[in-house]
């Protein structure tokens, strides 16, 4: 099967795309690179021992789009495109209703058009809301509080409404939590453009001495340190449960299915911090601040839908996500290298909003 990966030049769809070749499919990659870099291809290449090709532009080009199904046979799609910053969400929120719907928009029609009809999208926890009791499951009613959450509390009904009224198609919901690690050959890993917005790449840079201390925000939440629980899992095992769905899908009848893909263990600020310690052979600086607006204290998933129906369940521990993370670190002390393309230089670190200590998703 020749799998279309949307944003696959980034750090969930560039993971995704080494256990996509793994499996025997052959993926291929459309990417605009506004938050990604041309020379993930290259590292992907190095580690599959395949031509992985990477198609450069957005995917609202229709013509473009129409020229790529018209020369390709695709088999499906898996939909990764999209801004994804909750802060940056609440600045620009146009941008990312415009960026995030009408990229799907465009997708659904092209599939349509050309008769693809297996589709996985990468939604997220967000769309559970800020008042779901975890563990969360599926069957929980939708929200958002921003923006981006409601992009994806929007795109998933889009799906759901295209898929009843087009009965061919086969649609997967994939909800993530807080994906975090890298690929064990340290060739790809999450590369944040300026200070981190997410936990686990901010100790990362703190160990490193790129920052001076972590932030975090609260300690008398009603958990057992005080510090928020999240839900963390290794980009690896998320992009196996892609892997998973995609297999279903191929021998499911048509229809709309939506999974949970988390690790149903809860882990604390302060745990997490105290892991990459371990890994980092040494005590990192961290302060106690205030809380910030909009922070649950506890957030993990219930997998065990993914499990039975996938049979997919996340394997690796926190202490590995660390050391995967840290890996990638010391051998990318700058993130992917600098590159100049198109008549601009596209710089790994440049500023950004004020970084969150908790990994949003």
């Amino acid at each position: 099967m020749r799998v279309l990966v949307t944003g696959g030049a980034g750090y969930i769809g560039s993971h995704t795309v080494i256990r996509l070749v793994e499996a025997g499919y052959d993926p291929i990659i459309i990417d605009n690179l506004s938050n990604s870099k041309r020379i993930v291809r290259d590292r992907l290449t190095s580690i599959t021992n395949r031509n992985i090709v990477l198609h450069e532009f957005d995917l609202r080009d229709a013509a473009r789009m129409d020229a790529l199904f018209d020369t390709q046979h695709i088999d499906a799609v898996i939909h990764f495109a999209g801004l994804k910053s909750v802060s940056e969400s609440l600045v620009t929120p146009l941008e990312y209703y415009e960026n995030n719907l009408g990229s799907t928009l465009a997708l659904l029609r092209v599939m349509l058009r050309h008769n693809v009809t297996n589709l996985i999208f990468s939604s997220s926890a967000t769309v559970y809301g800020a008042d779901a009791i975890s563990p969360m499951s599926e069957e929980m009613p939708t929200s958002a509080t921003n923006p981006y959450g409601w992009s994806k509390v929007m795109i998933e009904q889009m799906l759901r409404d295209v898929a009843s009224a087009h009965p061919m198609l086969r649609v997967a919901l994939l909800r993530y939590f807080n994906p975090v690690g890298a690929h064990s050959s340290a060739l790809i890993g999450e590369d944040p453009l300026g200070i981190p917005n997410n936990l686990v790449p901010y100790i990362a840079q703190v160990a490193a001495g790129r920052l001076d201390r972590l932030r975090v925000f609260g300690n008398d939440y009603p958990t057992p340190d005080g510090t928020c629980l999240r839900d963390f899992i290794h980009v690896d095992d998320l992009a196996a449960g892609h892997v998973a769905a995609l297999a279903k899908l191929a021998c499911s009848a048509p229809g709309t299915r939506t999974w949970n893909l988390g690790t149903g263990r809860a882990t604390s600020v302060l745990e997490m911090l105290h892991a990459f310690e371990r890994v980092a052979g040494r005590e990192l600086p961290f302060e106690i601040v205030g809380r910030r607006p909009g922070d649950v204290a506890v957030c993990f998933a219930d997998p065990s839908r993914a499990s039975a129906d996938l049979n997919w369940a996340a394997q690796r521990t926190v202490d590995q996500m660390c050391a995967d993370t840290w890996r990638w670190q010391l051998q990318n002390p700058d993130g992917y290298p600098i590159e100049v393309r198109l008549g601009f230089t596209q710089y790994p670190n440049i500023s950004s909003p004020e970084p969150s200590q908790l990994s949003r998703v």
